[in-house]
């Protein structure tokens, strides 16, 4: 008799809900490789399914990562699914997810954000798509990877915001869905890019949005693109 074979993409011993989120997770975290946006195992990403946190395992290439690898905490970080060892950035995930109605994060090492986070204690507002982001994007101070300290910082950095830098390490965004954390990562990568070009011409500043001018695109991009 033919030896079955078990579709790839099956997840064992998980829901169909987790499944599915969990291949979502997998292609965005190789997407963060494939863009640029994180070296090796630098970075992570989770996404919230209930009351149970799907996140990255620490230290695994992402092209390596294979449906048996599901990794799942509750919200207080007890492991509730798979047996490799979550990410060592899960106290920011966490406290995002208890802190906000957000549904996904994605974390980087954004070249051009990590060095925006080096020199300024909020991105300038360089362009209208910091209103996308709840408008100035603040920069969270340093503090030890992995650590509660953290953690905190990024909370007060992210009031009101949905999106921040953290100093001399990288991005963190969220949003209702993987692809939506994904989009705001990759336009703040952009304006930093942008931000680091434009102040980098000789002899000449960088115009920047007035508060007023960020909030009304803010506005607007909230009724941007097709409706249902």
């Amino acid at each position: 008799m033919a030896e079955e074979r078990r579709d790839p993409r099956d997840v064992r011993g998980v829901g169909a809900e987790e499944a599915d989120a969990w291949r979502e997770l997998v292609d965005t975290a190789r997407r963060t490789v494939s863009d640029g946006l994180v070296v090796g195992t630098s970075g992570n990403v989770s996404v919230r399914v209930a009351d149970t946190v799907l996140v990255t395992p620490s230290g695994v290439p992402y092209d390596r990562l294979t449906p048996d690898h599901v990794t799942g905490v509750d919200l207080d970080g007890r492991q509730v699914l798979g047996s490799l060892v979550p990410t060592s950035e899960l106290p920011m995930h966490l406290a995002v997810y208890r802190s906000t109605d957000a549904r996904a994060v994605v974390h980087t090492h954004a070249v051009h954000a990590t060095a925006v986070s080096t020199l300024v204690p909020e991105l300038p507002a360089i362009h209208y798509m910091t209103g996308a982001l709840g408008g100035a994007v603040r920069v969270a101070p340093y503090a030890t990877y992995g650590t509660d300290e953290l953690a905190e910082n990024m909370l007060h950095a992210l009031a009101d915001r949905s999106a921040c830098l953290l100093q001399n390490h990288g991005t963190i965004a969220y949003g209702s869905t993987l692809a939506q954390a994904y989009d705001r990562t990759a336009q703040l990568e952009w304006m930093c890019h942008l931000w680091l070009m434009a102040r980098a011409v000789p002899g000449l500043t960088p115009t920047l949005l007035t508060e007023e001018q960020v909030a009304e695109a803010g506005e607007r991009l909230r009724g941007y693109g097709q409706r249902a």
